[in-house]
């Protein structure tokens, strides 16, 4: 069975509902306490013994580069200053067995065409995507959520998704699912239908940003073309995959947060802040004094 090595993580995206605060920089680098959603997603992919990180860039997005790459003067100046703890810290960054590589899509063609424009590195490996807008919060004691999908699949050898079940009102802002049981906490998809209507909808089962998919995907997408808004989808491609291969459903352990939206980013800041050795019982004794 062939390990999961590399990762690929779509940050080419325009991050509209953060403006003005993204005019001029990257919504993956809106800071969570103080490491960007990017570090969070890339730690996640680490933790799951991923060393090669894919990143399917656009325009004004090169402080995520900047952010990944050594930082020669910053360092020097730490150094010099003898702040050592930050300097440590702005070092383990990107650790030195991880590789960072950036790809740029030069149209806004949707999320299945970010993952098409790493077909050239991935080659005929399996791989994850992971999406730094769902901010994924493991249970104390379990592994990151990346690290229990690459455990499946090395199992099971098959292209996953992580899903949650969402309110029948928001099922028109996910790819939702139909599945049978497979095994615990697992299933295996019949059907996905991306944002459905909720009268139209399948199931409550929606899609989130993790997933582990076969290299046949490429494929897959090559073919489909442009779907729902004149963009090539990821979940076409998985409809299509499906023709060719099983795919599963995995019901992870942990919390997700929608940092694509104001409040989600809100409430995973204020989650990571109780949680933070810095700030946690200062924010927590605020937040009591407000009651």
């Amino acid at each position: 069975m062939r390990k999961i090595t590399k990762a690929v993580f779509p940050v080419a995206g325009l991050g509209s509902r953060f403006l003005p605060a993204t005019k001029a920089a990257p919504k993956e680098m809106l800071p969570i306490v103080d490491k960007p959603l990017i570090q969070y997603a890339v730690e996640e992919a680490v933790a799951a013994g991923i060393t090669e990180m894919v990143f399917i860039t656009g325009r004004n997005k090169r402080a995520i580069e900047d952010h990944f790459d050594k930082a020669y003067e910053l360092e020097a100046e730490l150094e010099a200053a003898g702040k050592t703890k930050l300097l440590e810290i702005t070092r383990k960054v990107i650790p030195s067995h991880v590789n960072c590589i950036f790809i740029r899509q030069s149209e806004p063609l949707g999320l299945g065409h970010a993952v098409l424009c790493a077909k050239p590195v991935v080659g005929n490996d399996p791989f994850a995507v992971l999406l730094a807008d769902d901010f994924m919060d493991a249970p104390a004691g379990e592994k990151p959520v990346m690290a229990q999908m690459v455990d499946v699949f090395e199992r099971e050898g098959l292209s996953i998704l992580a899903v949650q079940d969402v309110p029948k009102s928001e099922t028109g802002s996910y790819g939702i699912v139909s599945a049978t049981e497979y095994q615990p906490g697992i299933e295996r998809v019949n059907a996905i239908v991306e944002k459905p209507a909720p009268e139209q909808a399948p199931s409550t089962l929606a899609v989130v940003g993790r997933y582990v998919l076969t290299n046949r995907i490429f494929e897959c997408l090559e073919k489909i073309g442009k779907g729902a808004g004149g963009e090539i989808q990821l979940t076409d491609g998985i409809a299509a995959l499906m023709q060719r291969e099983a795919v599963l459903a995995y019901r992870y352990a942990g919390t997700r947060y929608d940092c694509g939206s104001k409040l989600g980013y809100l409430k995973a800041t204020l989650e990571m802040g109780l949680k933070h050795p810095e700030t946690g019982a200062g924010l927590a004794a605020y937040l009591e004094a407000r009651k």
